[in-house]
């Protein structure tokens, strides 16, 4: 009795501990969301605000007569797009690389992943001014192609599908094979059903970074037309530095996204992290 008295204080601990760990993890958020909403007189004069309204976001995406014309809608829709299509690219890139280091017998195979591995741990910050100074060359500075292609390979992404790759039986390949199928027929058709989980995992982390992306695409992008919503609102934090209502309700704009994505994806994301810490 005396034993199960002290398991169910042990329970109710880590329930407490636990509780109060998920909510400094999420109360920079909360806070974001807060004073996001919440009148000018009180944007981080109170911890919690106890009056709320609309200007921020009003004023945000020029409601008002003192807000700035600035392309917010147009901001948000360039780093969907970006994102969107890096990322896509990434994946493909790394799914097919990933299959033919694992399944796929070639020459140089030993070689690729050596400089895969090595590439990983290669600072990529020292790359980036050979990769401006290319697409300045080849005409593609302050446009879409030039922010997506220097980033549409991920080492990392090719490095997960390979290891994942290399954990299916082979015999299901061979099957396939012995059915008439091609090597991409095999990868889009039996292995890529097979790898929702870790593609899942991937996708979301992939995504995540190529969304919150600030040096290059602050280094490529010139003008409105391509500017993304990170970029936008580092620009806007020195000018508008008074008006820190709307750069809240800003931040949110660029991280919402993020979240819905989580929830919508937060099964598959479990059972591929699962498989990530075997």
């Amino acid at each position: 009795m005396v034993g199960l008295k002290k398991t169910k204080r042990q329970t109710i601990l880590l329930y407490i501990v636990t509780t109060l760990v998920m909510l400094v993890m999420i109360f920079p958020f909360i806070y974001l969301v807060m004073h996001s909403f919440a009148s000018w007189d009180q944007v981080d004069r109170k911890l919690i605000p106890s009056h709320f309204s609309l200007r921020s976001w009003t004023w945000l995406f020029g409601g008002s007569a003192t807000s700035a014309n600035v392309p917010w809608i147009g901001a948000f829709i360039n780093t969907v797009i970006v994102a969107t299509i890096a990322t896509f690219l990434m994946l493909l890139f790394a799914l097919m690389v990933g299959y033919a280091l694992a399944k796929i017998e070639f020459k140089g195979k030993k070689f690729v992943n050596n400089f895969i591995l090595f590439q990983m741990f290669f600072p990529a910050i020292i790359l980036l001014i050979p990769q401006f100074l290319m697409i300045t060359n080849v005409g593609l500075l302050d446009s879409y192609a030039g922010m997506i292609i220097p980033t549409a390979i991920s080492l990392w992404a090719i490095f997960m599908y390979t290891n994942f790759f290399k954990a299916i039986p082979d015999a299901l390949i061979e099957a396939a094979k012995l059915d008439g199928a091609s090597e991409l027929q095999v990868l889009f058709k039996v292995v890529l059903p097979m790898s929702k989980s870790i593609t899942t995992v991937i996708f979301l982390f992939l995504f995540t970074d190529r969304w919150t992306n600030l040096l290059w695409d602050m280094i490529v992008s010139k003008s409105d037309s391509t500017v993304t919503l990170n970029v936008l609102i580092s620009q806007m934090f020195g000018p508008y530095g008074t008006y820190p209502g709307p750069m809240y309700a800003a931040s949110v704009l660029l991280t919402l996204p993020l979240i819905i994505l989580f929830l919508i994806f937060s099964k598959r994301f479990q059972d591929g992290m699962q498989f990530t810490l075997k």
